[in-house]
């Protein structure tokens, strides 16, 4: 989708997101069958309709991200200048490229996870809402634990989270500030600036925010590919 920015063909998606697009087609498969061939049309088949429309979002929500990654990526590598004062106009426009697609990419990491969590939550019957109202995939992760559900997920799940638990924190930072505080990248710069007055301030440190940004998109294609290993399992061993 993004490619076309870099003059560059649509993407043909390979490895471990290709295996994850693959296994959620799968998934929307066994249900849209499960569904044909039952006979009951009331809540079972509402209910299995719904994780079908809820893995078409959690597929479209993967896409966006790997694309708004790939861009973010190309635009940061295209910025050399250490400090704003020594961009060119045109750097410039590519670092603020930057920002646009990195916040945006960081932004979707937690909003396709807690999406996953929902999907979790419900077709595992983890009932976490009890626990708390509005929960995160990792409110559902540490339920799953606490109850000693689903084993074969639940500790692979959390090897995963464990795996990219410094990178995540990080992220997790920067989305709280630029949702409850101020932009991101303001708040970097203030705290340069508050140590640093009247010196060149020096950009934020946009490689290490790059390498997060990958971890937490690979966070999020892992997850997901466990998921929908486990639950096209579930789902065919499932009674009708």
């Amino acid at each position: 989708m993004l490619r076309f920015l870099f003059d560059e063909p649509m993407r043909e998606a390979q490895g471990t997101l290709a295996d994850t697009f693959r296994l959620m087609e799968q998934f929307i498969s066994i249900l849209s069958h499960k569904n044909a061939a039952d006979a009951d049309s009331g809540d079972k088949e509402n209910k299995l309709h719904k994780y079908e429309i809820w893995t078409l979002g959690l597929s479209s929500s993967l896409d966006e991200l790997e694309q708004s990654h790939y861009a973010a990526l190309k635009f940061q590598h295209q910025i050399t200048s250490t400090s704003l004062s020594q961009m060119t106009e045109e750097e410039r426009i590519n670092y603020n490229r930057y920002i646009y697609f990195d916040k945006n990419a960081f932004i979707r990491v937690f909003s396709l996870l807690d999406k996953l969590g929902t999907l979790l939550n419900e077709l595992l019957d983890m009932e976490t809402e009890q626990i708390k109202a509005h929960f995160s995939y990792f409110t559902v992760l540490r339920n799953m634990r606490e109850k000693r559900a689903h084993p074969e997920l639940t500790w692979k799940l959390n090897d995963v989270k464990e795996k990219y638990k410094e990178s995540m924190n990080r992220l997790r930072k920067r989305r709280n500030t630029e949702i409850h505080y101020m932009n991101s990248e303001m708040q970097d710069d203030l705290i340069q600036s508050n140590r640093m007055y009247g010196a060149v301030v020096p950009l934020e440190n946009i490689a290490e925010q790059s390498a997060d940004l990958t971890q937490g998109l690979y966070l999020a294609m892992e997850s997901l590919l466990l998921t929908f290993q486990y639950a096209c399992g579930l789902m065919r061993n499932k009674q009708p």
